[in-house]
């Protein structure tokens, strides 16, 4: 028989909820590790009723989805967390974002409808915007529009089991340049296939096909994470979770 740990079962998961932060500033450069460290932290000082895994090693219950790579900041990081005693979630978001540093806010907070499907699974699409400080927007607009015009663009990507070569522009589903500030700005929207091509896998293609070569470092925001819609827009993840809370609020309203 199977050594079991002394003590009782810890309690169950009785509510999960799933949350959206924003990577800002400095801390842009934080690993994800680095990352979910402080968010487990933070859970622990703002009092969160975290459930836990069972076993010799118990874990927080914590699900952490499609982290932005180091470097990148963003405005739409997601993570599921199931809790062991309910709790209101606005209350938990306003008490987890007081809890962290500048840079991680917690922008929102929504219980997980049963039946509502799994936020994993709502995630394939990404909405990137990357500034290209001393680049010309025509150039930067010619080198898109070459690269649209490819069926294939192959990049060569580090990833944890060494390089590879990837498609690149099989993962980009749109893009636009557009000038804020004498800035040139792209804006693309990629599918997030694996390996994900992240915005230096999408600045490798434009090299590949129109030597186009920042001379100064980029800057990448995540603007949004989702699912793509037919229009190829990135739909929001957590708007199937409210739309179900709102309907079942609507029928007990009126029983």
């Amino acid at each position: 028989m199977a050594r079991q740990p002394d003590g009782p079962p810890p309690p169950p998961t009785v509510q999960k909820l799933r949350l959206r932060y924003t990577k800002r500033g400095p801390l842009r450069f934080a690993s994800h590790r680095d990352l979910a460290r402080a968010l487990e932290r933070a859970l622990r000082r703002a009092q969160v009723p975290m459930a836990f895994s069972a076993g010799f090693s118990p874990h927080p219950k914590i699900s952490y989805m499609g982290a932005a790579p180091t470097g990148a900041a963003s405005e739409a990081e997601y993570f599921e967390i199931g809790l062991s005693a309910r709790r209101d979630p606005e209350q938990v978001r306003a008490a987890l974002d007081a809890s962290l540093p500048p840079g991680i806010d917690v922008l929102e907070c929504v219980e997980a409808v049963e039946g509502s499907g799994s936020l994993a699974d709502r995630l394939d699409a990404t909405r990137w915007r990357i500034d290209l400080p001393g680049v010309d927007a025509d150039e930067l607009s010619a080198a898109v529009r070459e690269l649209l015009s490819r069926e294939a663009v192959m990049v060569t990507k580090r990833t944890k089991n060494g390089t590879r070569d990837v498609d690149a522009r099989a993962a980009v589903v749109r893009a636009a340049v557009a000038v804020e500030a004498g800035c040139a700005i792209l804006h693309v929207v990629v599918r997030q296939l694996t390996p994900t091509v992240r915005p230096d896998d999408v600045m490798a293609a434009l090299a590949a096909v129109a030597d186009l070569r920042p001379p100064l470092p980029i800057r990448a925001v995540r603007e949004a994470q989702g699912r793509l819609d037919d229009s190829g827009e990135v739909a929001d993840p957590l708007g199937p979770d409210r739309a179900v809370r709102s309907c079942c609020q609507e029928e007990r309203a009126q029983v």
